[in-house]
């Protein structure tokens, strides 16, 4: 591991060499060691519920391979790969009976480290997750965003659109590089099947530990349907709805979110 470097109050960003890959990794707060997986657009330490969850908890975000400043080999071309790379990370944390918090993208990956090595999961919370396939083979269960115009994909992503800016002309060379990198690996990772793993589903037995599944009310990607699925394939699973939040309550209502994280992990 590289040494760290500080990025904002009390968080550090390193490098951490697992396998071939080179992983951004912000580690900030003390305590019980949590895990946190961004989501389709990537991790920034400056959102408001980082500061909630690590003045309670250990909060340990890597930047997921092509995301961030994190590398993306040749050969790395799906969650799975992901997943497994994740496990080994753990190796090198030492990070055991792990709580782990996975957002979209984040979550899906958090479901397949989980059903391969359960035991090493102390409780999940999977928010806007993605990844499997519930309904016909001829329909999307996820609206294809990379099909849709900006303004449309604005909708389905937030409760309140207008109040999430997103104005390109006044981002920096850096600022866009972080969107447009990360939405060029979404597509490598998620593209085909769209978003969802054919096998995961029939994996999900596996996972015993408890289980929070949550959305935002307003969330136009994830259904509520889909999360009932979603949930009913796991053994110990609970579901919760944030108000006034799109795909990504933690953005919207960051503080509802993390009490909810918190009273669910038992803080």
């Amino acid at each position: 591991m590289s040494k760290g470097i500080a990025v904002g109050e009390s968080v550090e960003a390193s490098k951490v060499r697992v396998a071939d890959v080179e992983l951004e990794l912000f580690d900030s707060g003390r305590g019980r060691p949590l895990l946190f997986l961004h989501g389709d657009n990537g991790f920034q330490f400056r959102q408001a519920f980082v500061s909630a969850l690590s003045a309670e908890r250990r909060f340990l975000a890597p930047s997921h391979p092509g995301f961030g400043k994190s590398s993306l080999p040749d050969w790395l071309d799906c969650v799975d790969d992901i997943a497994h790379l994740y496990l080994e990370l753990m190796d090198v944390l030492k990070l055991y009976e792990l709580d782990v918090v996975g957002c979209s993208i984040g979550a899906w990956i958090a479901a397949e480290m989980a059903t391969k090595t359960p035991e090493r999961f102390r409780r999940l919370v999977l928010v806007g997750p993605t990844g499997i396939k519930v309904g016909p083979a001829d329909k999307l269960d996820i609206p294809d965003i990379f099909a849709k115009p900006e303004e449309e994909v604005r909708k389905l992503l937030y409760h309140s659109p207008d109040a999430i800016e997103v104005n390109t002309a006044k981002m920096s060379e850096d600022e866009l590089a972080f969107m447009f990198r990360a939405r060029e690996t979404l597509a490598l990772l998620a593209w085909e099947p769209w978003m969802h793993n054919s096998k995961l589903k029939r994996r999900l037995h596996r996972i015993a530990t408890p289980a929070l599944l949550m959305r935002g009310e307003s969330d136009g990607l994830i259904s509520q349907a889909y999360l009932e699925a979603y949930s009913g394939l796991l053994p110990n699973a609970q579901m919760l709805t944030i108000k006034a939040a799109g795909h990504m309550p933690e953005l919207e209502q960051p503080e509802s979110f993390a009490r909810a994280v918190l009273e669910f992990l038992g803080d």
